[in-house]
């Protein structure tokens, strides 16, 4: 038998790892419309709850608390080999998310709680959700679904179906883990970066549960989206993509500033000018990508990854680009006799004429460069 949590991975392995954590009933597709973005610039790995989806019913059972299920997602990311990572949940997955960055806080790089509590409104609701279902299966439960998750008119049928599919035993399991969760006496220890993410018209976990969080985890900030019910990333996932980015995607932030440093203000003022809202994914992938986890990479110097790009730029007759990186390579420490050295090395392993047209470019810019020293 399996003890690993059914998931999905997706994005680049050698991306900062990204969890995301779902809500009692649903599958790993409450992410489908929000994971794909994400994973531009993370190794995202979004996971199935006992008994939901993929995952088997036997990881979980009667008595159950958040600590086991934060243990069973402690053991999917072992498994994977990812040691720190982000962490976004949605209600049960948020419960977990904030047990792991009070009890775990070395494993938590940073969280996002949605659509979710420090307690779930005591105990008897969930105990005697736990007992309808242990009894009756899930059936008549998963009629009143598009009530207690979207607002009216919304709905998501794969959604709905991931809750009457689900196993009846592992659902009540996790109602158990509800019923037992209350983490308020501990916001205050957590110090991973924090957001709360609100669904305005959520009734299960209104406003105020996240409010209350906000205001117990130092520098927390909270977001509320208007139209959004229980699951806010499958009813409003623009809102909750932009929301996890700007939470997330330091890198983005320091990509920016690293671009900057290296090409210059000019360059990429010009660059952002021109930028439209067909260009706009492309801008954010070079500065989160890029300049945000390459370039910022310490295992080579900024002198190093200098020459390597002018390497490269040369031997694929990239010589737009080429007198931009011959720019960054002088801001980066290289002298004049440096690059001649790195061009003259091209001729041998990419050809004499595309070294003679590197030497023209290089020529000019940094002949450039000499009239502007002595302006």
């Amino acid at each position: 038998m399996t003890t690993i949590l059914n998931h999905l991975s997706e994005g680049p392995d050698s991306a900062p790892p990204l969890l995301l954590g779902p809500s009692l009933g649903t599958s790993y597709a409450l992410w489908d419309q929000v994971a794909p973005e994400l994973s531009i610039g993370h190794r995202v790995i979004r996971w199935d709850l006992p008994g939901h989806g993929g995952s088997p019913a036997e990881l979980i059972g009667p008595g159950a608390s958040v600590a086991d299920l934060a243990d069973l997602v402690l053991a999917l990311a072992d498994s994977l080999g990812v040691e720190r990572f982000a962490y976004a949940g949605v209600s049960l997955g948020g419960a977990v998310g904030l047990h792991l960055a009070v009890h775990r806080p070395e494993r938590v790089s940073s969280l996002a709680v949605i659509c979710s509590s420090a307690h779930f409104n005591g105990a008897k609701p969930w105990q005697e959700r736990a007992a309808r279902v242990r009894e009756e299966g899930l059936g008549r439960l998963a009629e009143s679904a598009d009530a207690r998750w979207f607002t009216p008119g919304f709905t998501v049928p794969r959604l709905v179906r991931d809750h009457r599919e689900a196993d009846p035993g592992a659902y009540a399991a996790c109602c158990d883990a509800l019923a037992a969760f209350d983490l308020r006496d501990r916001l205050g220890e957590i110090s991973a970066p924090t957001l709360l993410i609100a669904g305005r018209e959520d009734p299960a976990t209104p406003p105020a549960h996240l409010r209350e969080i906000a205001d117990a985890v130092p520098g927390a900030t909270l977001t509320e989206i208007p139209g959004a019910s229980h699951l806010a990333p499958a009813e409003r996932p623009e809102a909750v993509l932009t929301a996890l980015r700007g939470h997330f995607d330091g890198g983005a932030r320091r990509g920016m500033a690293v671009r900057r440093e290296v090409l210059g203000d000019a360059h990429v003022d010009r660059a952002q000018g021109r930028q439209t809202p067909f260009t706009a994914r492309f801008q954010d992938f070079i500065s989160r990508y890029a300049w945000g986890e390459i370039w910022t990479d310490e295992t080579l110097s900024r002198r190093e990854r200098s020459m390597v790009t002018l390497t490269a730029l040369v031997a694929h007759g990239h010589y737009e680009e080429l007198a931009m990186h011959v720019r960054a390579a002088r801001r980066n420490g290289l002298t004049p006799d440096e690059i001649g050295a790195v061009l003259l090395q091209t001729a041998v392993y990419c050809g004499v004429p595309a070294a003679n047209s590197a030497f023209a470019t290089a020529q000019r810019v940094l002949a450039e460069e000499a009239d502007g020293a002595a302006e």
